[in-house]
């Protein structure tokens, strides 16, 4: 069960499910990201979540490429009939791996349990495009959908931005650029354990930096890939955490886990939300491990993994006006 507080913890002991995942990487490890190139880890990252035997049912799904840029979306339609509250969503994957299908069953029950129309986006990944050009393509989804609300029954009052991991970070940085462009109105920030500071010096990176679904190692090898230069490292559309001012954002969801190394940069995202005086929900998963949210089939099928989107759901459909 989640909890709301202003700061995040670890338990004891990890949720039996993940302490039985964790037992078996214990016998096979995985490599860490930081040992292959870009390429291989995408390759890798796609055999750890195989394609489910039975998706989670939706209305129905379309493809599309929109923009000028080409940009890839898949969309997921809910049961019922349109407008419909609307999540434009980021997958995660250190801003280096991951894809549409990656996050495609984690995409489909947040349509299911939340009834809302989920629009997942394909931006462009790094190194091959550094930032600010992944962040660009986010935003430039975020305004399709907008600009596009009537043909595709998109209900604007209810228009949401949200993604795990780095797609966390991106959501957040999208919902910065809104404000600060005077762009689409958001509803709600969905950050599922995000990341929101260029930086390494947390207790919850010495107490998890290693054993788990991510490393240190690994997050200094994504943001190396994601960045130019680490002055780029302090500009608040990359590190939520260090904007002067995190005021006229929209209400925010922060989902942290306690054994993950980005557990307290989320918690104290969520802390200085509230503080400048945003409705924030926090939910801190303390037994759990970053990545849970794509744990929904095969050998890494975890009841946990559904807890948590089951929460992060009714926080969507309660957002709904």
């Amino acid at each position: 069960m989640s909890i709301e507080s202003p700061m995040a913890e670890a338990a004891d002991e990890p949720h039996p499910e993940i302490a039985g995942l964790l037992n078996q990487m214990g016998a096979a490890p995985m490599p860490e990201f930081a040992s292959l190139s870009p390429d291989g880890a995408r390759q890798f990252i796609k055999g750890i979540f195989p394609e489910p035997e039975k998706p989670e049912p939706v209305g129905d799904t379309m493809e599309l490429t929109i923009t000028e840029r080409g940009i890839p979306i898949r969309v997921y339609i809910p049961e019922g009939d349109g407008p419909y509250p609307t999540l434009v969503y980021y997958h995660g994957g250190g801003w280096v791996i991951g894809d549409l299908d990656t996050h495609d069953e984690t995409c489909r029950v947040l349509a299911s349990e939340s009834e809302c129309m989920v629009i997942s986006v394909e931006y462009r990944l790094s190194p091959e495009h550094t930032f600010p050009v992944p962040l660009e393509d986010c935003y430039a989804a975020l305004e399709w959908a907008s600009d596009n609300a009537v043909p595709m029954q998109i209900d604007t009052d209810n228009l949401m931005v949200g993604g795990d991991s780095a797609g966390g970070n991106l959501a957040a940085a999208v919902a910065l650029y809104a404000r600060d462009d005077n762009g689409p109105e958001i509803a709600r920030q969905v950050l599922i354990y995000p990341v929101t500071d260029h930086s390494y010096d947390t207790p919850s990176y010495q107490e998890n930096g290693e054993g788990g679904m991510i490393s240190e190692a690994d997050m200094k090898w994504f943001w190396n890939h994601y960045l130019e230069n680490k002055i780029d490292g302090q500009h608040p559309y990359v590190s939520p955490l260090k904007a002067h001012s995190l005021a006229e954002l929209p209400s925010a969801t922060v989902v942290t886990c306690g054994l993950d190394p980005l557990r307290d940069e989320g918690a104290a995202y969520a802390q200085r939300l509230r503080k400048t005086g945003i409705d924030v929900t926090h939910h801190n998963y303390d037994d759990c491990i970053h990545g849970i949210a794509q744990m929904l089939t095969g050998p890494m099928e975890l009841t946990r993994a559904r807890e948590l989107l089951d929460d992060v759901a009714g926080d969507i459909s309660r957002t709904i006006a």
